[in-house]
């Protein structure tokens, strides 16, 4: 494809493409065209390079003779059909005669209008803009609808990411407080309408505001990036939810999970951070970073909100008798 070519589609000039076995009427139509600013001509003697040159100039229409020696005129027009890069170029067949029968058959087999050779001339111009102009506004239309089917794709890709971050926390990377609170909603409907378990852990890193103000922000920053990971980690059903609450606070919703199956999870997440051995001189609890747990169901409960709030009276008890342990609501 040369950038001649591209111009011309760029200024909406016609490519024409002429099939015909017979230089003295390629001539006779070159001379016809010769004069038009607004017209490329094209020759094509051998009809088995058709299709190829048609697809590399660009054709925006296509003059093709109906009888010649190498191929049928019929056949080749099913296969200008047949092929992707030029099943919608107009085609105007050439015939030798005006037969009702023939122009039938070339009309049924693709083609787009039926001269008899040698056209008029100002008949021939006419049907060449035509039919190209048609052809090219409808390339523009399909480039248009591409163009605005790309966008909203990217629209949707970039919407779906503006969720994704959107219900992430930025420091940690895992859900945050706005995710928190739809799961916890729509996880408490889901459990009172279909009379189901629902669990909820409140989490509390032990002496965390020592290790910050000791240690440094960044070192504080490392810590709950750390704890976050261990406890997404340590969660392994699909339902399940690891959120931070806010601070040095994360919270864990378990869908279909009474208080003593609560429990078994609270245990696997306190061992997770215990197990990551990050080093804390300044803790009253150990000398390395531990968490409290929090945790009640929704077993004769009104609402969610008092379930949160059973869930943090059952932390502050963990943290009040001694820290690195899990409380159970009306199971203490």
């Amino acid at each position: 494809m040369s950038t001649h070519d591209n111009l011309s589609r760029a200024l909406n000039k016609c490519i024409v493409l002429l099939v015909d076995d017979q230089p003295i009427i390629a001539e006779g139509i070159r001379r016809m065209l010769a004069d038009e600013s607004d017209i490329v001509f094209h020759y094509c003697e051998d009809p088995g390079q058709a299709i190829q040159m048609a697809s590399d100039i660009e054709a925006t229409v296509i003059l093709q003779d109906l009888v010649m020696p190498d191929i049928d005129g019929m056949t080749l027009v099913r296969f200008f059909r047949a092929n992707m890069q030029t099943r919608n170029i107009p085609i105007i067949v050439l015939s030798s005669k005006e037969d009702p029968h023939v122009k039938s058959d070339a009309f049924s087999n693709g083609a787009n209008d039926y001269l008899v050779k040698l056209p008029d001339q100002i008949e021939l111009l006419a049907r060449i803009r035509a039919h190209s102009q048609s052809y090219i506004n409808q390339l523009e239309r399909d480039s248009a609808f591409q163009a605005l089917r790309e966008m909203q794709k990217q629209l949707e890709a970039s919407n779906k990411k503006l969720q994704e971050l959107s219900s992430l926390d930025g420091l940690t990377g895992i859900a945050n407080r706005r995710q928190f609170d739809e799961s916890l909603d729509k996880e408490w409907r889901r459990a009172a309408r279909n009379d189901l378990p629902l669990s909820l852990i409140l989490i509390d890193i032990d002496f965390f505001k020592p290790f910050n103000d000791n240690y440094g922000h960044q070192a504080g920053d490392d810590c709950l990036i750390r704890v976050a990971k261990a406890l997404k980690e340590t969660i392994v059903r699909p339902t399940d939810l690891i959120a931070r609450y806010g601070g040095e606070e994360f919270t864990a919703i378990l869908p279909d999970t009474n208080a003593e199956g609560a429990a078994v999870v609270a245990e696997k997440l306190r061992v997770a951070v215990e197990s990551l051995n990050i080093k804390h001189e300044h803790s009253k609890a150990s000398d390395h970073v531990t968490i409290s747990l929090g945790i009640a169901d929704k077993s004769d409960l009104p609402d969610l909100e008092a379930l949160i709030h059973k869930s943090d009276e059952c932390l502050y008890e963990a943290k009040e008798s001694g820290r690195n342990r899990y409380i159970i609501a009306n199971k203490k």
